[in-house]
């Protein structure tokens, strides 16, 4: 249980100023925004369906270098309305597709990680709107110091949550700890006022039920009944009697007087049979129960029916819903600089937002534009797969040729086509050729357009 800090008689000194997180390496700000940019060439523009580039962009290149380059170019600094990012973990691993085709390597521990993460964490803050908000996926090795890390990055004042999401069913641990089926996300706001649509789950009956108890005689609402008062003394009119009676000790009522008054006369105060006003809360009034900070029910893909991409790590689409209705607007940019699978930017897509994605991976990036192509299958064909013998060179992008039947391709699935990709000049193009039908760049590609140069 807690108790008071001991009073010794002796002002403690004052200590004022921000916490941070001290590490070998650590560079400052200003050297790190001097990050040469990367001097990405656009690949192939697939159908723009208007005369200026679609704003939808793919990026194959590393992620520090394109968030430089961003940067420079005005139609992307300031303008990301949500950027939602899951790096790596720190696992020191290796990880592979279902394929058994090398995806990414996460090797980086302790300060080196942490500088790399906040790199770029100083640069996604650089494109961030100001009304925009970032969330960073991270588990049990790096959330911790990250927390630090995004306070002196974004400023303690502007963290929202600590989400929790059970990422998996329990296990069966032999090991002697609780366990482990949780990850985090952190929240983050550019600044106070940010969008903002509160993410709501749909009453049951039961629980509507079991919350709002009451029913109005003549209209057949339900309702449930709140105090009126809240916390604390007040001078104003808040804190002045209303229909004769004082809040009670030590709070104000919530409303005015007038205003209380008003409500009364539409019939939204219950007056018990002692005199004790209360409000009514209509359950037809509620748009549902709003969303806690504990998310039980987006868990990786768990069972064989489940469509996903096959690549490792692969987040639950679901989860990316809620993140970009609750933090964007249609037609708002979204950003993932580790895209691996694609899911941020399918979601967007499919959400009416526009979209950036970066990763350096190969095997991302034929990844995504399978994705783009054909959507995802049920986890348990990519065991069909595997025990029949199909190579991965079978498996083209933008054909159908060569994609096995045991594949069950998403029929809801719609083709993202309308986007530029671009590869920065150290990425191997012509080790995709024969898997997509993007052209290596020593055939087909030419400079991007430069960034619409920010005026500072």
């Amino acid at each position: 249980m807690a108790t008071g800090i001991p009073n010794s008689g002796i002002t403690p000194p004052q200590i004022t100023g921000a916490v941070t997180l001290a590490y070998p390496g650590k560079r400052a700000t200003d050297e790190i925004l001097r990050t040469p940019p990367a001097r990405p060439k656009l690949v192939t523009q697939l159908n723009p369906t208007v005369d200026s580039p679609t704003p939808n962009r793919l990026y194959y290149g590393e992620n520090l270098g394109v968030l430089a380059h961003l940067r420079e170019d005005c139609t992307v600094r300031g303008q990301v309305r949500v950027i939602y990012i899951d790096p790596p973990y720190a696992t020191r691993s290796v990880f592979h597709s279902r394929k058994l085709a090398n995806a990414y390597d996460d090797l980086l521990a302790g300060p080196a990680y942490l500088e790399f993460l906040r790199e770029r964490l100083i640069f996604l803050r650089e494109l961030l709107a100001e009304d925009g908000s970032i969330y960073v996926h991270l588990d049990e090795n790096m959330a911790f110091q990250a927390k630090v890390l995004m306070d002196e990055v974004f400023g303690a004042g502007n963290f929202r949550n600590w989400i929790t999401r059970k990422k998996c069913n329990p296990k069966n641990y032999t090991r002697k700890t609780y366990g482990n089926v949780s990850d985090y996300i952190l929240f983050y706001t550019k600044s106070d006022n940010y969008v903002w649509h509160r993410a709501v789950n749909a009453w049951t009956d039961e629980r509507a039920l079991r919350e709002y108890t009451n029913v109005e005689p003549d209209t057949g609402r339900r309702f449930k009944k709140v105090p009126i008062h809240a916390p604390g003394a007040r001078n104003g009119a808040t804190g002045k009697p209303w229909r004769g009676m004082n809040p009670p000790p030590g709070k104000h009522w919530q409303y005015l007087p007038s205003t209380l008054d008003e409500m009364d006369a539409r019939g939204e105060i219950y007056w018990s049979p002692t005199g004790n006003p209360r409000r009514k809360i209509y359950l037809d009034a509620s748009a549902g129960v709003p969303v806690q900070d504990i998310w039980t029910e987006f868990r990786d893909a768990h069972n064989q029916n489940i469509h996903i991409t096959g690549y490792p790590t692969e987040k639950n689409p679901a989860l990316l819903e809620r993140i970009i209705n609750a933090s964007s607007n249609p037609g708002d940019l979204v950003l993932d600089c580790f895209a691996g699978s694609g899911t941020t930017l399918e979601v967007a897509n499919r959400l009416n937002r526009h979209w950036i994605g970066v990763d350096n991976s190969p095997e991302a990036l034929r990844t995504i534009l399978r994705r783009f192509s054909h959507g995802a299958a049920p986890m348990g064909d990519f065991v069909s797969v595997a025990s029949s013998g199909v190579s991965q060179d079978e498996l083209t992008l933008f054909s159908e040729t060569g994609i096995p039947e045991s594949i069950g391709l998403n029929d809801t699935h719609h083709p993202i086509a309308n986007f530029s990709l671009h590869a920065t000049p150290e990425m191997d193009m012509a080790g995709l050729e024969n898997k997509t039908d993007v052209t290596p760049p020593s055939k087909k590609s030419r400079s991007s357009s430069p960034p619409q140069p920010c005026v500072a």
